[in-house]
This record gives C-alpha cells, structure tokens and sequence, in this order.
C-alpha cells in the first residue's frame, strides 16, 4: 500500500513541468486559517475555567467572542495584506480576506456578567467564572 502515488500529487507535478507559470504561490504563502488551527487550552478550577487560545495576527478589534449559556464561541476575521513603499512600484498584489471561528461546549453554564477578555501577543485569554445553581440541591419532605 506504500507505493501507491497520490493521483493528485501526479497531475500537479506533470502541469507544473509543462506550465510552471500556470500554478503562481502567493509571495508571503500564508493560507487562511482553519478553525482547527485555534488552538485552545482550557484549564478549570473550583470557581472559573481559563480558555487561551492561539489567534496570532489579529487584531483584538478583530475578535468576538459570544457565550451563551456554556458554548463558547471564537471568531477570528483575517486580514492579510502585503504593502509596499513609496519608492516601489507595485508589480503584484495579493489580499486574503477570510472567517475562522470555533465553538466548543463547557461543562457548566458561565456567569457572563463576570466573563472577561484579556488579548496580549497573539495569545487570547478568557476568565469564565461557573454559574453557581444556588438551590440547586433541594431536599423533598416525605409525606
């Protein structure tokens, strides 16, 4: 099973030696993000859970956040542009626009009015305190 070749990988290697031009790589070569590439962590102790998350090259204005109830849901919009100077002449010009978000599902509800956000160097960092079920537990009178 080793030896089979992957029919794709054929046909791009026998149109890229016929016509290099045709396949042009983008001059940074950064692809959009998959929403499988927001790395999180998530850490809990008795009152909060801690969530960092990886969203490197964004701005923070370009982050939402939204809980509801216990789903946690990140949104990332991604700009890529490339700039050039004044004295440069522009030959080529790529822009990669783009959305990534990623929800996940916590096992107790989130007190949002006491949620907060923290974004410093890439590195997103939600403080989510636990809804605390006051009378959660209730004691029945036998009759």
């Amino acid at each position: 099973m080793g030896a089979l070749v992957n029919r794709r990988q054929v046909f791009d290697d026998f149109f890229r030696d016929i016509a290099p031009g045709f396949y042009v790589r983008p001059l940074h070569g950064d692809p959009l993000p998959s929403p499988n590439q927001i790395k999180i962590d998530v850490k809990e102790n008795d009152k909060n859970y801690t969530v960092h998350a990886e969203v490197p090259g964004v701005s923070k204005e370009e982050i939402n956040v939204s809980l509801d109830g216990n789903v946690v849901t990140l949104r990332a919009e991604i700009k890529q542009e490339d700039s050039t100077n004044k004295d440069e002449k522009m030959l080529r010009t790529e822009r990669y626009y783009g959305e990534v978000s990623r929800s996940f599902q916590l096992p107790v509800d989130i007190n949002t009015a006491e949620a907060s956000a923290k974004y410093d160097k890439g590195v997103l960092t939600l403080t989510l305190p636990k809804k605390q079920m006051v009378g959660s537990v209730q004691k029945l009178r036998i009759d």
